[in-house]
């Protein structure tokens, strides 16, 4: 028998005081949605429904091609959100997992082990995925009869004062047959929020004579929905545990992990020592025994082995081995940092490809330029790529030399072996081996003072 999963997304979230649609606030460099997409697919659901209301465009985009989503126009709660998805499934004969959208911290092995129990379960039409917390306010109690079963499922603004001491609480997560939908159309809206509620289908199925299972699930943490900002850190931090902690026991030092945050796609080496106030984000890739940080923010960049990088920004860029980054270096999208380069203090670099054992040590700018092997660039050195209306590339071959405070005027090239004198603003080529000057030529005023200078 397949296994179709139902994320509800169509909340508003109000709470949040967001343009945003509460599911596609971030968590750790991910939309809250993707998490649960992510979960569900690893349970190895058959199909994914996501059921969004009007922003239904940028929850299809996040979802991608693994989920369809489904429209509800009208946001009237959590059974009318799940009956939207009828047409849709009508020839579907598989069991219906069906989860919230803001759920992120909820682990794949969990779904599992809550679908092998359903199955397990002999005549059971649904199972309600229960978690006991220390404090359960906002939650809907789940009030079990004598059996051991659900009894009924009370929501936290329409219980009574004694309903209120339960802390069993409904997860939101249920297991169904098909046949479910059948009784989504029974369901009234007889309660404060004037919304059709889905934990009523436990009401219903028992008037039917059908019992409603449950399933508790061990952890907590996994079940802690997301409704405001406050909510949506704490959430964040705990995802951020779970991947420092993954990287820990996979070999990766994290001096501080209270002060390092990396997404959920960052790949690293083992024997990499990670310091605090570091950033790796997006499809970042940090090779084996490198050091970074500390303050130290890369994204969607790959850096090779034994690469060296503190204080500093490294945006869509590749770090190949032994290169070292830092302190106070910008390397913008686009650059190509050969093997033992050296990028120094206070220098930007962007689009531009640094071939092996140069140096470019400090206070310089390096843009649309390619740099040969063995080249040193000294402090000051500018590239002036930009016209006012076009870029131009400046390219500097092996073995060259760059005296402090040079201007290269794009478009140049700079010949291999040659020399640029400190100071000069070079506007032509420089031949291979040659030394190119470009500066006034220095007067000096003897008995200056003397003569009356401006004091």
């Amino acid at each position: 028998m397949g296994l179709a999963a139902v994320i509800l997304a169509a909340g508003k979230g109000t709470r949040m005081k967001s343009k945003t649609p509460k599911v596609l606030h971030q968590l750790a460099g991910r939309p809250m949605l993707r998490y649960v997409v992510d979960a569900v697919t690893g349970a190895g659901v058959d199909r994914i429904l996501v059921v969004a209301g009007p922003e239904a465009a940028a929850i299809g985009e996040v979802a991608g091609s693994r989920a369809e989503v489904v429209v509800q126009e009208q946001q009237l709660g959590t059974a009318h959100a799940l009956l939207q998805a009828e047409s849709v499934l009508k020839d579907y004969d598989g069991d219906l997992v069906v989860l919230p959208g803001d759920t992120p911290l909820l682990r794949v092995e969990t779904l599992k082990r809550f679908y092998a129990d359903c199955r397990r379960q002999e005549g059971i039409e649904a199972t309600v995925l229960t978690v006991r917390f220390q404090d359960p306010t906002g939650y809907g109690r789940v009030i079990r009869n004598q059996d051991g079963k659900v009894g009924r499922i009370v929501e936290h603004r329409d219980a009574t004062q004694e309903e209120l001491l339960v802390n069993e609480v409904n997860a939101g997560v249920y297991c169904f047959k098909p046949s479910i939908f059948e009784v989504l159309r029974k369901i009234s809206p007889c309660n404060v929020q004037n919304e059709y509620y889905l934990p009523d289908v436990v009401k219903l199925l028992q008037e039917d004579g059908v019992a409603v299972g449950c399933w508790e699930a061990p952890d907590p943490e996994e079940f802690r929905g997301v409704n405001d900002r406050r909510q949506l850190a704490a959430a964040s931090q705990l995802i951020r545990r779970r991947i420092l902690e993954c990287l820990m026991d996979e070999g990766v030092t994290v001096v501080d992990p209270s002060a390092t945050y990396v997404d959920p796609d960052v790949v690293i080496g083992q024997d990499t020592v990670i310091f605090p106030f570091t950033f790796l984000e997006g499809k970042t890739v940090v090779g084996t025994d490198c050091r970074i940080g500390p303050w130290a923010r890369i994204s969607d960049s790959h850096l090779g082995a034994e690469v060296e990088v503190q204080n500093a920004v490294i945006t869509g860029s590749v770090i190949e081995n032994q290169a070292a980054i830092g302190p106070y270096t910008y390397i913008r999208p686009g650059c190509l940092i050969g093997s033992a380069v050296k990028i120094g203090g206070f220098v930007e670099v962007k689009k531009s490809k640094i071939g092996p054992d140069s140096k470019v040590p400090h206070l310089s700018y390096i843009g649309d330029a390619e740099i040969g092997r063995n080249v040193n660039v000294g402090a000051g050195t500018i590239t002036c790529n930009y016209d006012g209306a076009h870029k131009w590339p400046t390219i500097i071959e092996e073995d060259a030399f760059i005296g402090s405070n040079a201007n290269l005027v794009a478009p140049v090239r700079v010949g291999k072996g040659s020399y640029i004198a400190a100071g000069s603003t070079i506007t032509k080529d420089v031949p291979p081996g040659a030394l190119g000057v470009a500066r006034g030529r220095q007067t000096n005023i003897p008995d200056w003072r003397k003569k009356g200078s401006p004091q």
